[in-house]
């Protein structure tokens, strides 16, 4: 009852040299789009847009929510080399600026990379957070990459969402071997995915099922809450294995402490579970979307080479975004929902 259509919006100016502005074609919906409807992280990412408080009063409303773009470039700014109007176009716009749910967007140029050419905007709406986010997970913090992965035994946990579903593919793009955890309904979706072993975590105790597979080289975890607490002892111990969640308190302790004591108790938390966690021999990471054109290009490279598909659950058209919003609400989404802003893609 929050969202609001509006028509009457100002049409977005380019305010940095490297900045472009995008017609958007489609958008998809991440969780995050969900919590920041409740107002999740709002003192950080206030912070973020106007760190010396120049601007008096309520500067995030009316807040555009959305954080993944496919369109076509409409203006440059003067610093922009590698794009002019009429390319086509996808990025992960960073949740500090105003989002992709609206006709238009400005991004920066860095964050923006030229969309794959096998598929529609729908189709390409559907990956950008979600695939930024698995690659900041499993390679700029996992430092897992094409050359390191073959034979290694990697666990996905809440494998059917949006990241959960590209981990596989990438994993298996890059020669690993793959365990996922989803529910029963979802495990024939990520099998076709190329997952190696699917177990259901609805068909009896999670924890046990996995105590009785070979450990682990890595882990990733979308679930995060008590999984914590066990999937550590999965690891192999004492050979570099790593435990990556992409559940963290960073934002909510912000919201609740304020910046300086949030940023502090955040940093304890991580600290003291990193190094009572390399006692037992592995590595706690935490991992956070990344915006990101030059990984985006890489993106594009594996999905044109038939590597990796976008998984999506429903599409709707602009005029249905609470529709969208109530869907993603329900949870247990098989893959994305995604948003036709221009009705023919």
């Amino acid at each position: 009852e929050v969202l609001r259509f509006t028509r009457d919006m100002v049409f977005p100016v380019i305010h940095f040299p490297n900045e472009v502005i995008i017609k958007v074609h489609a958008v998809s919906l991440n969780p995050i789009d969900l919590s920041m409807r409740s107002g999740y992280g709002a003192t950080a990412l206030n912070m973020k847009r106007d760190p010396l408080k120049l601007k008096t009063g309520e500067t995030e409303f009316p807040l555009t929510l959305g954080r993944d773009v496919s369109g076509v470039v409409m203006e440059c700014g003067v610093g922009v080399s590698y794009f002019k109007p009429g390319d086509e176009v996808w990025a992960a716009i960073p949740p500090w600026k105003q989002g992709t749910l609206s006709e238009f967007v400005v991004a920066s140029g860095n964050e923006v990379s030229f969309k794959p050419k096998c598929l529609s905007h729908t189709e390409a709406a559907a990956l950008p957070y979600v695939g930024l986010t698995a690659w900041s997970a499993l390679k700029q913090v996992g430092g897992l990459n094409q050359s390191n992965c073959s034979g290694k035994r990697i666990l996905i946990l809440g494998a059917s969402g949006g990241v959960g579903t590209f981990a596989v593919q990438l994993m298996k793009a890059w020669d690993a071997h793959v365990t996922a955890v989803c529910s029963h309904d979802a495990s024939t979706l990520v099998k076709k995915l190329g997952a190696d072993d699917v177990i259901d975590y609805k068909s009896g105790n999670l924890e046990e099922q996995l105590k009785t597979l070979p450990l682990f080289d890595f882990i990733l975890d979308n679930v995060g809450g008590a999984t914590e607490k066990w999937a550590l002892d999965l690891l192999k111990k004492w050979s570099g294995a790593t435990y990556v969640t992409l559940v963290t308190p960073f934002l909510i302790n912000m919201d609740k402490l304020g910046v300086a004591d949030g940023m502090l108790q955040t940093g304890v938390t991580v600290g003291s579970k990193t190094l009572k966690h390399l006692l037992k021999g592995v590595h706690y990471r935490w991992a956070f979307f990344m915006p990101s054109g030059p990984s985006l290009d890489e993106i594009a490279e594996l999905v044109d080479s038939g590597k990796i598909q976008p998984v999506i659950d429903e599409v709707f058209s602009f005029s249905e975004v609470p529709k969208a919003f109530l869907k993603l609400e329900g949870g247990h989404a098989r893959g994305k929902t995604v948003i036709n802003v221009i009705s023919r893609q």
